[in-house]
């Protein structure tokens, strides 16, 4: 009788056990079903397409002369870059850079015609469509917006060419680049006396300038100290310390920084943020050009009167 009992208690937990073993596989889906479902891989195509086609984006537009400081109707050049990340049979993705902003677009490759379109998400009013060409290792072709934005946008052409972006820290501006900041004139009040002693108050717009500083100064490479910076105009540290970000290929927004380092023929914007791809110097140096930054005076001067 006693074996009976303990048979029956054995027979009873081993029971219990497998319930629970029952009752905890029911919250798992079938492994085999998961590891066929994640195995399936769309394949990608044509990956030597892939990387950044950069260069000019341009159409009809109004021409700010920053001499004359007219405004005429003319062709207004911009850069573009279009990063291409993946294709597959039915899909292209990757993004676009213009201005600094940065959009993401979907899209098909035509391989009979050796050509993309691509849309934008069109959440923006600016989003739109790029139908493009591809021979070689350039891109030509033209965007235009969605209609449905009700922003009445021209149509605009693009010319492209396939580069490889590379960190450089020796990267610097050009000698010979004009390091005037056209964006941000200020009005300054001037006196005038004739020959006859008459003198005439008037209004002046004039425009900040860098120095030459900024073809020596290199906060990439070097250590910058106080030292460094103390007899530096506003301007100047405001480029060294946005050439840190330009090697990196940030996406500037606001054109004055555009300005300086399109000039040169190794910016190519691929970023809106590349923080994580600064080094421990460079971020040090962001830092105290930052503090000097907010204290410094520009230097203005009169251009093209």
């Amino acid at each position: 009788m006693k074996i009976l009992k303990l048979s029956l208690l054995a027979f009873s937990v081993a029971t219990l056990v497998s319930c629970k073993k029952d009752e905890g596989a029911t919250e798992k889906p079938n492994d085999s079903v998961a590891e066929k479902k994640d195995s399936v891989v769309v394949p990608e195509i044509h990956k030597e397409l892939y990387g950044i086609y950069t260069g000019d984006f341009f159409g009809k537009g109004k021409i700010f002369d920053n001499e004359t400081q007219d405004s005429y109707e003319g062709t207004d050049y911009k850069k573009l870059s279009l990063k291409i990340n993946r294709i597959t049979k039915d899909s292209v993705y990757g993004q676009s850079i213009v201005n600094g902003n940065q959009r993401p677009f979907r899209g098909v490759f035509n391989e009979t015609a050796n050509s993309f379109i691509l849309d934008e998400p069109g959440s923006n009013k600016s989003d739109g469509r790029f139908e493009v060409k591809i021979y070689k290792d350039s891109m030509s072709g033209s965007w235009a917006a969605y209609k449905k934005s009700g922003v009445n946008i021209p149509v605009k052409n693009l010319k492209l060419a396939k580069k490889e972006f590379v960190y450089n820290p020796n990267f610097m501006l050009n000698e010979d680049s004009d390091l005037i900041d056209w964006e941000n004139p200020k009005d300054f009040k001037e006196k005038y006396t004739d020959d006859d002693g008459k003198t005439e108050s008037y209004t002046t717009s004039k425009n900040r300038f860098a120095s030459d500083a900024v073809f020596k100064i290199n906060a990439s490479k070097q250590k910058l100290t106080e030292k460094n910076l103390k007899n530096l105009r506003k301007l100047d540290m405001e480029i060294i310390k946005n050439a840190v970000f330009a090697r990196h290929g940030y996406a500037f927004k606001k054109q004055t920084y555009r300005y300086f380092f399109e000039q040169t023929d190794w910016y190519i914007p691929v970023s809106n943020n590349v923080d994580d791809q600064l080094s421990k110097m460079e971020k040090d140096n962001v830092v105290l050009l930052n503090r000097f930054i907010k204290y410094a005076e520009d230097k203005y001067d009169q251009f093209g009167r």
